[in-house]
């Protein structure tokens, strides 16, 4: 029974070594992460549920469903402070994706890339890096590390700092796949706005990715007409 239980050890054993993937030079990862980034393929439209949690000079507890269609936005706030809304509030406007994977994702020719370290974070395997930009700016958006996926080359997480105005922060934002796209799925804040500490939590889920969207969902409600007493 000792040999039988040593052998079945020892072929479980062989099978995680096999099963292991190899680690790459972190310069052919580099070199993979640029040529998988520049490939990624941007939704047409998408439909996308985030909740957002903000604490310190404003405290926000909001869930928000989102169209968007390029830079046009229907943005309708569903819940607060965890309260479904009986009539929901809805905007339209136009803005960049704040948070696309290629918009903010660390390039080599911006960034510099020290190569820290290759294992497990958060379950996955990953290439870990410091990313130094070569032109430092008081102000924006710096990402400061880089964690790429061993799997897919793609930015599993991007750790920043951001300076406008007079807040100071730095957080981190997770990725994932859904479907063929690379969507963010948590952001996470700590700063100080006028001295003062705040945080701010994001998560997205629900993700869909319709050919198209209609013009008409980005149109703007029309108020309903006030009643109006008949004459007598």
């Amino acid at each position: 029974m000792k040999l039988r239980a040593a052998f079945c050890a020892a072929l479980i054993a062989g099978a995680l070594v096999a099963a292991a993937p190899k680690l790459l030079d972190s310069q052919v990862v580099l070199q993979r992460y640029e040529l998988v980034l520049a490939a990624l393929p941007t939704p047409k439209a998408m439909i996308f549920s985030y909740s957002v949690s903000q604490a310190g000079p404003t405290n926000i507890e909001q869930r928000h469903l989102i169209y968007r269609s390029g830079t046009r936005v229907r943005d309708e706030t569903i819940a607060v402070d965890g309260i479904p809304l009986s009539r929901k509030i809805t905007r339209i406007y136009r803005r960049v994706d704040r948070y696309a994977v290629r918009r903010l994702a660390p390039r080599p020719g911006v960034y510099g890339f020290v190569f820290l370290r290759a294992g497990k974070v958060d379950g996955h395997l990953a290439y870990v890096y410091d990313a130094i930009p070569y032109v430092k700016s008081a102000v924006g958006f710096t990402v400061t590390r880089l964690i790429i996926d061993a799997k897919t080359y793609l930015p599993m997480r991007l750790d920043f700092t951001s300076v406008s105005g007079t807040a100071l922060g730095n957080g981190e934002i997770d990725y994932a796949p859904f479907g063929a796209y690379w969507m963010p799925v948590f952001v996470s804040v700590n700063a100080h706005v006028d001295g003062r500490p705040a945080r701010e939590r994001i998560s997205f889920e629900d993700y869909s990715f319709p050919p198209s969207l209609p013009d008409s969902t980005f149109r703007a409600p029309h108020p309903l007409p006030h009643p109006t007493l008949p004459a007598f």
